[in-house]
């Protein structure tokens, strides 16, 4: 298992990051606690030290596994990452749910809520704190000004932004990154939805600081070759239910283009796209479903330090540019934006201004 050091902290992360955030929800089916444990611990053993969760997930609940593979593994051979900023001790939510859950992100609840998380996990110290889907608008000084002040208290050793919950904001990560020094920016990416999260590694990468984790790695089971059909029906709890449908009816045509790709190195079509993700700049931890052993096997077998080669690396970007010489319809969704009266933008590469 390949680790990667986040540029500017001395924390050593394994490339491929478990998100317990599945525990968290039903819409990657039902895990009793002993199933969950037993998975992370599996990736324990199978050479994973980056565990990332939330208050939020299952209101504690993956918070609270998460501690039970801490004592299996050790707390010192773990780097743990948790994420802030939902107040659902107030607005529990309901199972299963899409709606977002009141947000809270003042000094006061943020000591609050990681003084709960640190309970929950039974450790004195967060390794990474993530402001959990933060948006423009919630930027403060007093916030960032906190997180300083944990780190100085013992309380956290690094900080960053998860972004979220859909693709997109590309201002909050610019402004992470540049203004206020974040250490990690965490984004929706992926080899069929590269951007922003290809700006926010070119930013990370010429400032010399901070990495970039991606989440959605297969972009919600398109590389998983998890359909077979364009008309797949999705049960009501499944959260894909709401994505575009020509997210699928393309995606299945993209995943037959690259197959033969796939097929030349050797690997899995979801493994060269965490291969492809692996050999962009300043990223340092990608954090793909993992709902079996199996899974976390195949993953890891593309992240044992192996890098595309600059000619696949030029065929899969001029694939991308062209949308797969497929048309306008298979173009990557629109984003979410704070800055937009409509509040979505349409999805496009722009070189980063970094000053």
């Amino acid at each position: 298992m390949e680790q990667r050091v986040i540029p500017g902290t001395d924390l050593r992360v394994s490339l491929l990051g478990f998100g317990n955030f599945v525990f968290g929800t039903n819409w990657w089916g039902d895990f009793t606690d002993d199933d969950g444990v037993q998975l992370q611990n599996a990736a324990v053993d199978l050479g994973v030290n980056f565990f990332d969760t939330a208050a939020a997930y299952g209101n504690g609940r993956a918070e609270s596994l998460l501690a039970r593979t801490i004592d299996y593994a050790g707390r010192d051979n773990l780097v743990i990452s948790t994420k802030y900023g939902y107040d659902f001790y107030s607005d529990p939510g309901e199972a299963g749910g899409h709606r977002e859950r009141r947000q809270d992100f003042s000094p006061a609840f943020v000591r609050y809520d990681l003084e709960q998380s640190l309970q929950r996990l039974k450790i004195d110290c967060v390794d990474l704190y993530q402001a959990h889907n933060l948006k423009l608008p919630q930027f403060r000084d007093d916030l960032f000004d906190l997180m300083e002040t944990l780190k100085q208290e013992g309380k956290i050793r690094y900080w960053g932004v998860a972004l979220g919950p859909a693709i997109g904001w590309r201002e909050e990560g610019y402004q992470a990154f540049i203004d206020h020094h974040a250490d990690v920016v965490q984004t929706v990416m992926n080899l069929y939805e590269q951007d922003p999260g290809r700006e926010f590694c070119e930013i990370a990468a010429k400032l010399g600081r901070g990495g970039v984790i991606a989440r959605v790695p297969t972009n919600s089971g398109i590389l998983d070759e998890e359909f077979s059909s364009p008309n797949h029906t999705f049960p009501a709890q499944d959260h894909r239910k709401f994505r575009d449908r020509n997210w699928l009816i393309f995606g299945l045509k993209k995943n037959d283009i690259i197959r033969p790709m796939a097929k030349q190195l050797g690997c899995s079509v979801r493994q060269l796209a965490m291969l492809w993700l692996a050999s962009q700049p300043a990223m340092v931890a990608i954090e793909p479903n993992l709902l079996t052993v199996e899974d976390v096997k195949e993953f890891a077998a593309a992240c044992d330090g192996r890098r595309l080669d600059a000619d696949m690396l030029a065929k899969l970007d001029a694939l991308y540019a062209t949308d797969f010489h497929l048309g306008e319809a298979a173009h990557p969704c629109d984003w979410k934006s704070s800055v937009t009266p409509t509040g979505s933008i349409h999805s496009a590469y722009q070189t980063p201004a970094i000053p």
